[in-house]
């Protein structure tokens, strides 16, 4: 065993978050680790790494052994290139080489030395350990399997997007060759072939994995066990995440039905006692039954808030048949051609997905759509009678509690009624009384469901609508919009609800849409196209048309607008990060478990936000650098 964790508890404060979590880690194992959000998935990670440490219970390790942690928010030195962040994983064995130097010197004067001798085979056993000789090849192969191109050795970390740095935090881990690879989210933000790689990458690791992730395909394509963190411990399911829901719905029934058995029992018991208790001839059998009725011990109902959620979208009047309608629609971003001559009919009841890598337009796209970003050229017509609801995704934090939020638009409701219109989404209890400015990404989410059901649209227009959602969570708005009989646009990157909507996609890429009539067609055709090569991108710019003097001059200005906007953008989020990293390092906050998850889901949603402008200056410099100059 790699891993053992023996009745492991941890609190902050006055909440507890573990308690009796008893399990292992074993060779080969590959985990993965789900549960609601808040109840403590990654304390579970940080206690197992080190990082944090249990108040009960003991986590012990195999003699000598290493692993690789993939944090949910983790960041890389974005003043390195991408060559440098690589050797940084050689970093013992090159200030052994440093060491070995000196060494070599000294014992040049004392060869006989025991103690240098000593320093020398230990700096030697360093740098074989890691065959830091070869450490270039190494990189180069390693970079390579990543998708780094050489040309990329240059490049700066802060010029890369959220998968390639995703992908380059990977790549330093395989160099480390961890005996365990723990990955906090690794599939947050990551497109379509990224995670295809990622997928491809684990299934042929050699080590354990321990993951933690709400993304069914994921831990369908990669985990072999499942831990399930409910009620401040964890269950173990043997299998990927299909074979645990029937063990899971089993045993569900099965303690249900034991519930049932035991309430029956102890009802039969009580219903004996209170009608023989008085009675002279049956108060010594009355009073054994009391006594079985005082040590019986009920068995606990079991627990179904996170994965039973039933919520419909629903609508009061059908639109006419034309929904939306597009003609000639071209759509650009700092000077970068997102989507040209765009035809698009969608028809009542269509459901449309539009995917695509990052940084391919899909968000500005829905933006134009839904009529909150004009487009370049070309036209969008929504059609009569449309009622329309957007969900975007990133979620505005206003003032106001979570109840007020729902009371402020339909005052007619009364208490009652909007505590249980938001108990449908899982805010029960006190819950309601939060502040909005403090609620989570997985929160602020749901919450904009629940309004969104108020509004009852005919048409809805979702931008990763599934970000920050917990796995149940998911799965009910799966449901929820499977069932929506209105029109449906999502942009989205999650497959297995792009699978089991089974409506037809609009793949971006490279300023131009493919439609493709499913999720098995878009895989067919993403899995057997090749990338472009360097040399036929540079002849495909050579061919673009010669623009007049007047149309450089306006470009030129336009390109150098919007660099300054982005650099400013960047810079700004740039210093709100580090006061956020700042801010969670601080005791206070580190043993408040609820105000930590906060900050970090808020620094996870500013770092991405970061690496979609990184994305668009970077396709800025590449496509017009020579404005720029």
């Amino acid at each position: 065993m790699l891993i053992t964790l023996q009745k492991v508890g941890k609190s902050f404060g006055a909440e507890r978050i573990l308690e009796g979590v008893t399990a292992t880690v074993d060779r080969q194992d590959r985990i993965g680790i789900i549960g609601e959000n808040g109840t403590g998935k990654t304390t579970l990670v940080r206690i197992i790494t080190g990082s944090l440490v249990p108040d009960e219970g003991e986590v012990t390790y195999s003699h000598n052994l290493t692993w690789g942690y993939l944090e949910q928010n983790a960041s890389l030195d974005t003043t390195r290139t991408v060559w440098e962040e690589m050797e940084d994983a050689y970093a013992p064995s090159l200030e052994a080489m440093r060491q070995l130097e000196q060494l070599n010197r000294e014992l040049a004067l004392h060869p006989d030395d025991p103690k240098l001798l000593e320093q020398h085979a230990a700096a030697t056993a360093i740098i074989d350990a890691q065959d830091a000789y070869h450490r270039e090849v190494q990189i180069r192969k390693v970079l390579s399997g990543m998708a780094f191109p050489p040309q990329a050795d240059d490049k700066l970390v802060r010029v890369l997007s959220g998968g390639e740095r995703t992908r380059l935090q990977l790549a330093k881990l395989l160099l480390q060759n961890p005996d365990v690879l723990i990955l906090d989210e690794p599939t947050n933000h990551l497109d379509f072939e990224t995670l295809e790689w990622l997928e491809s990458y684990l299934k042929t690791y050699s080590g354990a994995i321990l993951t933690v992730s709400h993304d069914r395909y994921f831990l369908d394509a990669v985990v072999n066990r499942i831990w399930e963190l409910e009620q401040n411990t964890i269950t173990c399911y043997r299998g990927n995440y299909s074979a645990y829901l029937p063990q899971k719905e089993q045993a569900v029934a099965v303690q249900q039905k034991q519930h049932d058995a035991d309430v029956a029992r102890a009802k039969k018991l009580q219903e004996y006692v209170d009608k023989n208790l008085v009675r002279a001839s049956t108060t010594k059998m009355a009073q054994s039954r009391r006594k079985q009725l005082e040590k019986m011990e009920i068995t606990e109902q079991p627990h179904r808030a996170g994965y039973e959620l039933k919520f419909r979208f629903e609508y009061d009047m059908a639109p006419y048949e034309d929904v939306l309608t597009t003609k000639k629609l071209c759509v650009s971003a700092g000077g970068h051609r997102l989507v040209t001559d765009l035809d698009l009919n969608l028809l009542r009841g269509e459901r449309l997905v539009i995917a695509g890598p990052n940084g391919t337009g899909k968000s500005t796209l829905l933006r134009v759509l839904a009529g909150r970003q004009h487009p370049d050229s070309g036209t969008v017509r929504l059609g009569s009678g449309v009622r329309l609801s957007t969900f975007e995704q990133q979620q505005r934090r206003t003032g106001g509690r979570v109840i007020d939020a729902i009371w402020n638009k339909y005052p007619r409701m009364t208490e009652l009624e909007v505590r249980s219109h938001l108990a449908r989404l899982n805010f029960k209890g006190e819950d309601v009384f939060k502040e909005v400015a403090t609620l989570s990404g997985g929160e602020l989410s749901r919450l904009r469901f629940a309004e969104i059901l108020l509004e009852r649209p005919n048409l809805l227009f979702l931008d990763e609508p599934t970000n920050h959602l917990d796995i149940y969570m998911r799965e009910s708005l799966g449901r929820a919009l499977a069932a929506y009989t209105g029109t449906l646009l999502l942009v989205t990157h999650d497959r297995y609800l792009m699978n089991s909507l089974g409506c037809p996609i609009l793949y971006l890429e490279e300023g131009g849409g493919v439609f493709y009539a499913g999720y098995s067609q878009l895989l067919a055709h993403t899995s057997m196209e090749a990338p472009k090569s360097a040399a036929r991108r540079r002849e495909e710019k050579e061919q673009k048309p010669q623009r007049s003097q007047k149309e450089e001059r306006r470009l030129r200005a336009e390109v150098r607008t919007r660099a300054r906007e982005l650099e400013r953008e960047i810079e700004t989020l740039g210093a709100d990060i580090v006061e956020m990293e700042q801010e969670i390092s601080l005791p206070e906050i580190a043993s408040d478990h609820l105000k930590l998850t906060e900050l970090c889901d808020k620094l996870e949603d500013t770092r991405f936000h970061q690496n979609e402008l990184y994305d668009e200056w970077e396709k800025l410099l590449e496509e017009y650098g020579e404005y720029l100059e």
